[in-house]
């Protein structure tokens, strides 16, 4: 018997609820543990101010994707020294100007650029060195930031992997889930767009495939960032070779992109053409029998199925197409499909 409409509601919402904590609880004990060890480790070390900046470090490393906490807490000291360092040197040869303050942060941005945080400029160099000029006296500020600093990014170094740290085997199956369901959707919803009587499906087709491929696209680099984490995760060593092969896997999902894209830009162009109306009309009646196989090869190949069987099929499929049909619409059409087959199991030579 179904529940009534007021306890239903509740219901799903003490799921959500529940499903938040799961979620989130582990990431925000993490930091709040972090934090507290920074704090009091930098008291040991002979702190005689509250060490603030010791705990702003795992707040700040740790407040985005785990896998990410040694990169972003190691970046940030390295940015926090060399910020500081820039600061009091520039402040020792030159009074407090503007000249001066553009001087501090060009030089900063361009220690940034070597020093850089997760693929992207570190900013943390030019912040550093800028806040040096907030302080009466640099020389102090300076050195109090930079130990402070160091004892947190150390702190945090040591406890993030540890402390209920992530499970990249998890993270990398719940990735590749998103990449299938994005794939095969993008594929067989441009199959369908074919035959939409209104050409402006086939447009808003093409804007929903390309949102699918940026998706994937950040699926794949958030695999690479799990990837890497593995080296300091001891309590996930035993996965090593499994989320290895994860990420190969999202990566050939987002190499499949380009190809759906490419496909879902002619369906487009092709949309409302009375000319073609014809050629269209014949390749409704094969792509979408092509578009199942190769949608079942991308499954395949994304639950860690050897998919060859599935392309070989869809192959058979693509080859009889190309003998009933060699008008260049259908070529058009079938060219993306070539792709994504290749891609998927690449043709013995």
């Amino acid at each position: 018997m179904p529940l009534p409409p007021v306890r239903a509601r509740r219901a799903r919402e003490r799921a959500a609820l529940a499903a938040l904590v799961r979620t989130d609880f582990p990431a925000a004990a993490r930091i709040v543990v972090t934090v507290a060890a920074a704090w009091q480790v930098a008291l040991w070390l002979g702190a005689d101010q509250p060490p603030v900046y010791a705990a702003v470090v795992p707040l700040v490393a740790l407040r985005g994707d785990p896998v990410t906490a040694l990169g972003a807490s190691v970046s940030r000291s390295l940015g926090v020294v060399a910020g500081v360092l820039i600061g009091i040197a520039v402040l020792n040869v030159l009074r407090p100007s503007t000249l001066t303050l553009a001087l501090v942060v060009a030089l900063g941005l361009g220690v940034g650029m070597v020093l850089r945080a997760g693929g992207g400029l570190n900013i943390q160099v030019a912040a550093s060195s800028l806040l040096v000029f907030a302080n009466a006296s640099p020389d102090a500020y300076g050195w109090h930031r930079v130990w402070e600093t160091v004892a947190g990014a150390a702190v945090t170094v040591l406890l993030a992997p540890l402390l209920w740290p992530p499970d990249p085997h998890r993270i990398l199956a719940d990735l590749a889930e998103d990449c299938r369901v994005r794939l095969t959707r993008a594929l067989t919803g441009t199959v369908a767009a074919l035959g939409a009587p209104d050409p402006a499906a086939a447009r808003d087709n093409l804007a929903l495939v390309t949102a699918h491929a940026e998706a994937v696209h950040a699926d794949a680099a958030r695999a690479r960032e799990a990837e890497r984490a593995m080296r300091f995760n001891p309590l996930r060593r035993r996965y090593r070779d499994t989320v290895r092969r994860q990420a190969a896997t999202i990566a050939t999902a987002d190499g499949l992109t380009p190809h759906l894209t490419t496909l879902a830009r002619e369906v487009a162009a092709f949309a409302g053409r009375t000319d073609l109306a014809a050629d269209l009309a014949r390749a409704r009646l094969r792509l979408p029998a092509l578009a199942s196989l190769t949608a079942r090869a991308i499954e395949d190949t994304l639950s860690g199925t050897d998919p060859g069987p599935a392309v070989t099929t869809a192959r058979a499929a693509l080859t009889a197409y190309t003998t009933a049909d060699s008008r260049p619409a259908a070529v058009a059409l079938r060219r993306p499909f070539t792709g994504l087959l290749d891609d998927l199991a690449p043709p013995r030579p």
